[in-house]
């Protein structure tokens, strides 16, 4: 049997496609396949920031400068998809896949996670170590992990109603913003983290808070010094902005991980078994080339098997995987109907019968055989 070690440049960089019936591979392997596009280049991610930051600059600009109001929401929205794009920069920053110096990717993350709103370090640990470590396990893995029957019924009227409104399919901007934003990303409290708790969480947070209060002031002072609404520049310059990124977010991450196809755990050693970096990821296809507008960050599979990938190769890292592993990865062409339909059928896990449910506990998806 080959060991990582002792495959060749060749097996590395041309795989074969994989027989259906043949085991997956270990994730050693997997990655040994995408090593020669995992190089950064320091300018090429100093351009595509500074090119995003322009074009907040002249968004924000807008909000401030034109006079119909059509305009100026239409710049309150593209400023929101714009955090979205900075956004993605620094998760590469943050995955250490953005340039090669890893303090220059610290500080770059920081950067551009600032109009998100976004503490550099509770995302680090929240993102990198816990949901990459361990996607779509159960008590772990935080990120959209569903609940089962019994969890559903004991929470509270309250607790029922936002879990309905979450998994509606209108809701994953108020998910986001509650769930993790709010309760995990915006000073966290001690008792909740334990000993992973560390004082440069509050640090960051304290400069993310900062840098939204210099925003509100600017727009305040902005707003009189033009002789407009204070309230109707706030609205569109913060709120709109932010109200666009929470969904944008709540609905990419989403769409990530949840298919009636994609499964969760409970038990860790199935979850091992069941190779998660691959099985519970999706790649959601989109027409237009808006993939590329949203710096590739849909092609979701190639980056979780290996996060060292920059984004401007991930497309190339998943046709890789999608061409070797022929019938392994979910791979989804969007459509509103599809988006709909899977928030009709994704309400609840069954982790005895292994298949999505819906509120009533009735399967929504076929039970699924799990690895031996």
């Amino acid at each position: 049997m080959t060991t990582p070690s002792e495959i060749t440049a060749t097996e590395s960089t041309f795989p074969q496609p994989l027989q259906g019936s043949a085991p997956l591979p270990h994730r050693k392997v997997i990655r040994s396949w995408l090593l020669p596009l995992a190089g950064r280049s320091s300018w090429r991610a100093l351009s595509l920031l500074a090119f995003d930051g322009l074009l907040l600059a002249g968004l924000m600009s807008g909000v401030l400068l034109f006079e119909p109001l059509w305009l100026k929401v239409l710049c309150g929205l593209g400023t929101g998809f714009v955090t979205g794009r900075l956004f993605v920069i620094g998760h590469d920053g943050c995955h250490q896949s953005l340039t090669p110096h890893r303090r220059l990717n610290r500080w770059l993350a920081r950067i551009a996670f600032l109009p998100s709103l976004t503490a550099y370090s509770l995302w680090d640990v929240g993102h990198n170590v816990v949901h990459h470590g361990f996607t779509n396990l159960k008590g772990v893995d935080f990120v959209w992990a569903p609940l089962t029957q019994r969890e559903f019924n004991m929470l509270t009227p309250t607790g029922r109603l936002l879990q309905r409104i979450y998994r509606s399919g209108w809701g994953p901007g108020l998910y986001y913003m509650v769930e993790i934003w709010w309760k995990k990303m915006m000073f966290p409290r001690r008792s909740s983290m334990g000993k992973t708790y560390r004082a440069v969480f509050a640090w960051d947070c304290l400069l993310v808070s900062v840098f939204a209060v210099l925003w509100v002031a600017a727009l305040v002072v902005a707003a009189l010094a033009t002789d407009q609404s204070v309230a109707l520049l706030l609205g569109l310059g913060f709120a709109l902005p932010l109200f666009f990124w929470f969904n944008m977010m709540g609905f990419v991450i989403y769409g990530h991980h949840t298919h009636v196809k994609v499964s969760w755990h409970d038990d860790r050693a199935a979850w091992q078994r069941a190779q998660p970096f691959v099985s519970t990821t999706v790649h959601l296809t989109f027409p237009l080339q808006i993939g590329a507008v949203l710096h590739h960050i849909m092609e979701h599979t190639a980056h979780h098997v290996d996060m060292s990938i920059p984004l401007y190769k991930l497309k190339e890292a998943q046709k890789v995987l999608e061409d070797s592993l022929p019938g392994r990865i979910v791979i989804q062409r969007f459509s509103w109907r599809w988006y709909f339909d899977t928030a009709r059928a994704c309400k609840l896990y069954d982790f005895t019968r292994h298949c999505w449910t819906d509120f009533s506990g009735r399967a929504t998806s076929p039970p699924r055989l799990q690895p031996v």
